[in-house]
């Protein structure tokens, strides 16, 4: 469940210990910040949440006295989100416009940036033309040149702040009708080579990577010391230290954003900040979203299509899901891919508008039958939202629940998965050994829906 957004007290309370990894010492911890990054990945088209992060934004910007530059690393937009689609990203490009108003804000591209508009061309002109500063290394085949560059220096009080954007090369992630006008390096190739000419001089350093953490793995032993790295693309939440420098990736479906703080000592620290549901949200932002749920959703969008009786978020309801696929299909454990899912699950009645936000994609279930001594190895790799060491996330992962083992299969035990992480198996299982069969008369969203509201 969301937890409400914590009190200016309570943040400089826990801004030393929360982030700052065993054996850093006193004396750093109390440097004093020089510049602060408000950043935000993967945001989807969340539009229960959006104006709630603005309001967040403007009193972070407002109540602290310090140099100010807002980053979102990428996934700006969502085309399983029906009102996004119908209204053209009206909320979001409307966000984008006040976000530039409050502070120098920078776009790192991602793979849902052109959700809405397929040409990333046409959608970083439009960024430009709100004050939007863009980076990517995301290179258009049909000129040859970047569709923005890869780094942009944006003043930073009496310093400047070097932002430098890296993309994920999973060409397969883009909207089909664009691929053709992408040319994606491989990322931590591309930082081998350009990223420290570009982070060259005295400038702090911001590194956007929507790559993906197996990749920004990759990225970070190119980082100069004292620099922020923000991740994306794997709708992860975590703080990561390296020498001087932090490394976090934000969440997703604007379910919490992160603070970077450069400190005079010449080192960087990032921690979380949760968005509840209950926060207050912008007045610039809030009547503008009400008018375009109300004018674009359909009966059909309005329609209570269950009532939960808890409120989850995205890893309880990707395990409450993944035990339902196992119980529908008579497996042994359930898996449901990361990305999959969106957002979490509020209380009460869910209306199938809702409902496609923490369920992005319908398809079919697989099952596959595999030794029982291979399931905890599975199991082990999966429900990569809990704390644990950088060098064990594998990037794409799925939330999995177990059911039971049972001896009558002989030693053999099955799991169930969607169509998408069957045809993916070495990156969300960890093998290419699985043999997938459909699941008859059953859906991803069906049994999803069946599992998350059942009494």
């Amino acid at each position: 469940m969301p937890l409400a957004t914590p009190s200016r007290r309570t943040l400089l309370q826990l801004a030393g210990a929360a982030v700052l990894a065993p054996g850093l010492t006193g004396a750093r911890a109390a440097a004093a910040p020089i510049g602060r990054v408000l950043a935000i990945a993967d945001m989807h088209s969340a539009y229960d949440q959006t104006g709630l992060l603005l309001a967040a934004f403007e009193r972070e910007v407002t109540s602290v006295a310090l140099p100010h530059v807002i980053a979102i690393n990428g996934d700006i937009f969502e085309h399983g989100n029906a009102v996004s689609v119908r209204s053209d990203g009206a909320v979001d490009w409307a966000f984008l416009a006040q976000a530039a108003q409050l502070a120098p804000t920078v776009v790192n591209l991602g793979n849902h940036d052109n959700d809405l508009t397929p040409d990333l061309a046409e959608v970083t002109t439009r960024m430009r033309s709100l004050g939007v500063l863009v980076v990517s290394n995301i290179r258009d085949t049909r000129t040859g040149a970047n569709y923005a560059p890869s780094s942009v220096t944006v003043p930073f009080g009496a310093r400047r702040l070097r932002v430098v954007g890296v993309a994920t090369d999973a060409l397969s992630t883009y909207p089909r009708a664009s691929r053709d006008q992408l040319s994606i390096p491989a990322p931590a190739d591309w930082a081998r080579a350009h990223l420290a000419e570009l982070t060259e001089g005295p400038d702090p350093v911001l590194t956007l990577s929507h790559a993906g953490v197996v990749a920004d793995r990759g990225i970070l032993p190119f980082l100069p010391d004292g620099a922020l790295m923000v991740g994306g693309h794997d709708h992860l939440l975590f703080q990561h230290r390296q020498g001087r420098s932090a490394y976090a990736h934000t969440g997703s479906w604007t379910s919490a954003y992160t603070v970077g703080e450069f400190l005079e000592d010449g080192s960087a620290t990032a921690r979380s900040v949760p968005i509840g549901a209950d926060a207050p949200s912008s007045p610039r932002l809030q009547p503008l979203i009400d008018a375009t749920l109300a004018a674009h959703q359909t009966e059909s969008d309005r329609a209570v299509i269950g009532v939960s009786p808890l409120a989850l978020s995205v890893g309880e309801a990707g395990r409450r899901i993944a035990a339902g696929f196992a119980e529908a299909a008579d497996a042994d454990a359930g898996f449901i891919g990361h990305t999959t899912l969106g957002a979490g699950l509020p209380v009460g009645p869910v209306t199938r508008h809702r409902f496609d936000a923490v369920v992005r994609f319908d398809g079919r279930l697989m099952t596959a039958d595999i030794p029982v001594a291979q399931l905890p190895i599975l199991m082990a790799r999966a429900n990569q939202d809990r704390p644990m060491p950088l060098d064990e996330r594998s990037g794409d992962f799925v939330y999995g629940a177990r059911s039971r083992v049972r001896a009558a299969r002989g030693g053999t035990a099955r799991i169930v998965t969607t169509d998408w992480c069957a045809a993916h198996p070495s990156e969300y299982f960890g093998t290419t050994e699985l043999q997938f069969a459909e699941v008859l008369q059953s859906s991803v969203k069906g049994a999803a829906a069946a599992a998350l509201f059942e009494a």
